[in-house]
């Protein structure tokens, strides 16, 4: 036990000191299985099982997709297609920004991406129109992390492979709730844009193709990261030329690269020690607790979403891989579907984004609109009470994340 406790110690000074977050989570799981008398190699055999994941392939491709069409000349493309179908629309030009973040978050998966890629681009627009500072701010802080509901997003699939749940069914699931996201987003848009007086404003068909080919049953999602590879490359490379083939794609599959790989083994590293956590009943244990004091599951899921949030606020990738197989088994002993939950789950990750005081969001939008922390946080004030609202209707109605898994006879 001393030894435990040293080590504990050690591997606290070396998470403090920088060291990567994936080697924390292996020494823990090692150090476990050791005290346990496991042999350690449980760990290691992990590793090797990822490969047995079907949808594995579209963490590359994906990830590699968003990032061309995040360095290439798509974001402002995007914008002016979404300014030709909304740009009509009182409010127009703060809707144009919802759904153009929105689709482009989808696709890099990174809420920082967007903000850094379309901030600079978005923010004037939308000054320009005459929308009041304060919104702006807070509609392009907010709007940074829109999209991690629509597929390909990142978040999706890895949940999908820590939980073991469908992805394709997954996708589905997060369709409406991501719709009506972004409805109620863009119906506050219109409200300050009537309000305000703004001056109403007079192809990217990926998007299109990747959710209608997922969703019309075209093909699987590990077939869009594919398409969506080959589509995002051919087009940003030999069409639009926004970037060179033996200059910038060897960097961008380089830096895309290293990113899965971290990933990768994080994931590998998490699971071995979530199957520690499973073998010695943890999650039990935790439900054994928590039900000595909780035994509604109305009071359950909003002490969830509390927690949620904020682990969601500091490390989001972490928070999927380490968190979600502890909180499935407790989570499904109150009957919460695992599908209804994910939903749930990544919209609490949309919403940590932008928690006061030290979500990513915050600092980057400060950073990049070159504005102070506290003024940050009093613009994303209306938009915070508008997500959670969100939340807490679909975290207390399951339908809305799962009709049209039933309609669509998708597996829950």
């Amino acid at each position: 036990m001393p030894e435990l406790i040293l080590a504990g110690i050690l591997l606290l000074i070396l998470s403090l000191a920088g060291t990567p977050l994936f080697a924390i989570v292996a020494a823990i799981g090692l150090l476990a299985f050791h005290a346990a008398g496991i042999d350690t190699a449980a760990l290691i055999i992990e590793l090797n099982r990822l490969a047995d994941f079907p949808a594995l392939i579209a963490i590359p491709l994906f990830t590699f997709a968003g990032q061309v069409l995040a360095e290439s000349k798509a974001p402002q493309r995007l914008m002016n297609l979404v300014q030709a179908i909304f740009g009509w629309l009182p409010g127009g030009m703060a809707v144009v920004a919802i759904c153009t973040t929105a689709v482009f978050t989808a696709f890099t998966g990174a809420s920082g991406v967007t903000i850094i890629a379309l901030g600079g681009l978005l923010y004037p627009s939308l000054l320009r129109q005459g929308y009041p500072e304060n919104f702006s701010l807070g509609l392009m802080t907010t709007s940074g992390s829109l999209g991690l509901l629509f597929p390909p997003s990142l978040p999706i699939i890895l949940y999908a492979l820590v939980a073991k749940v469908s992805l394709d069914t997954l996708f589905l699931a997060g369709l409406l709730p991501g719709i009506l996201l972004v409805v109620v987003l863009s119906a506050y848009s219109i409200r300050v844009g009537i309000h305000s007086k703004v001056e109403r404003i007079p192809l990217l068909p990926l998007p299109i193709l990747v959710i209608g080919g997922i969703y019309g049953g075209v093909f699987t999602a590990a077939e869009a990261a594919a398409v969506t590879a080959f589509y995002a490359l051919i087009v940003e490379v030999f069409i639009r030329r926004d970037l060179k083939l033996f200059g910038d794609i060897g960097r961008i599959v380089r830096e895309s690269m290293m990113l899965v790989g971290a990933i990768l083994i994080m994931l590998g590293a998490a699971l071995g020690l979530t199957n520690y956590l499973i073998d010695q009943e943890i999650p039990n244990a935790l439900f054994n607790l928590i039900s000595q004091y909780v035994d509604n599951k109305i009071v359950f899921l909003l002490i969830l979403n509390a927690i949620l949030l904020g682990i969601n606020m500091f490390e989001v990738f972490s928070a999927i891989i380490i968190i979600v197989p502890i909180i499935i088994p407790i989570a499904m002993k109150y009957d919460v579907n695992p599908i209804h939950l994910g939903i749930m789950f990544l919209m609490n990750l949309e919403i940590g984004y932008m928690i006061p005081p030290l979500a990513l969001n915050l600092f980057l939008a400060s950073s990049t609109f070159k504005k102070p922390l506290p003024k940050i946080y009093r613009a994303v004030f209306p938009f915070l009470l508008l997500l959670l609202a969100v939340l807490l209707l679909i975290t207390y109605v399951p339908d809305v994340s799962l009709v049209l898994t039933r309609l669509m006879g998708s597996p829950l």
